[in-house]
C-alpha cells in the first residue's frame, strides 16, 4: 500500500479499507463512514473536506475535489470508475427516503418506521462532473458524459455528451478520440 504518508492522520480507517491501490491520496479531514464496504484503486486524489456515508468503489486515475458529499447510508453505494472525477462541492445522493407519507423520514427514526430507497450512482470510465453538482439516486453518468457546474442530474446520461441545467438537459456531443489515446497510454505505465 502506497499511500501519501503526510495527510495520513487516521491510520485505522485507511487500514480499515477492503482495498487500496498505489500512489492515492486521502486528505485527513476526510470522513468515509464505511471503511470495509471501501475499494479504492491506484492514483487516487481525495482532497479535504470530502465526506461518504455510502459504499465506494474507486477505479484507477480517480480525483475528488474539496468539500464533495456522497451521502445514502451503508447500503447504497457510489462507483467512480477510472478518470473519473467530481470536481468541489458537489452532492451524490445515493439512497433517499420517500417523502409522500409512506413513513416517518430522519436518520434518528428506526428503519421500520421509514420507507428508505438505496440505491446505487456510477461515474463510467471518463465521466466527470464540474462544481456544485447535484446528483440524484440512481443515476448513472455514461462513459465520457459531463454534468455542468451547478447542475441538477436527475436520469441517466447518454455515453460522450455534456449536460447542463436543472434539470441537467444534453447540449452537446464530447470529442472522445483524444481522451481514449491518452489513457492507452497511462494504462501501458502501470503495467
Amino acid at each position: 500500500m502506497n499511500i501519501r504518508p503526510a495527510h495520513m492522520k487516521d491510520k485505522k480507517m485507511i487500514s480499515g479499507l477492503s482495498k487500496v491501490g498505489i500512489d492515492v491520496f486521502i486528505h485527513d479531514s476526510v470522513v468515509i463512514k464505511h471503511p470495509d464496504k471501501s475499494i479504492i484503486g491506484s492514483h487516487v486524489a481525495i482532497d479535504n473536506g470530502v465526506i461518504v456515508s455510502t459504499q465506494l468503489q474507486i477505479g484507477n486515475y480517480v480525483h475528488i475535489a474539496p468539500y464533495v458529499c456522497m451521502i445514502g447510508g451503508k447500503f447504497s453505494s457510489v462507483i467512480l470508475e477510472d478518470f473519473s472525477f467530481i470536481a468541489a462541492g458537489t452532492k451524490i445522493v445515493a439512497g433517499s427516503e420517500d417523502y409522500t407519507g409512506l413513513g416517518l423520514v430522519g436518520p434518528t427514526i428506526p428503519s421500520e418506521y421509514r420507507e428508505i430507497n438505496y440505491t446505487t450512482v456510477t461515474f463510467e470510465k471518463y465521466a466527470g462532473c464540474g462544481v456544485n453538482c447535484s446528483i440524484m439516486p440512481g443515476v448513472t453518468l455514461a462513459e465520457g458524459s459531463i454534468l455542468g457546474a451547478n447542475s441538477l442530474l436527475t436520469k441517466d446520461t447518454q455515453p460522450w455528451t455534456i449536460y447542463v441545467g436543472s434539470p441537467a438537459k444534453p447540449i452537446k456531443e464530447r470529442r472522445k478520440d483524444i481522451i481514449l489515446e491518452h489513457s492507452k497510454e497511462l494504462y501501458k505505465f502501470d503495467k
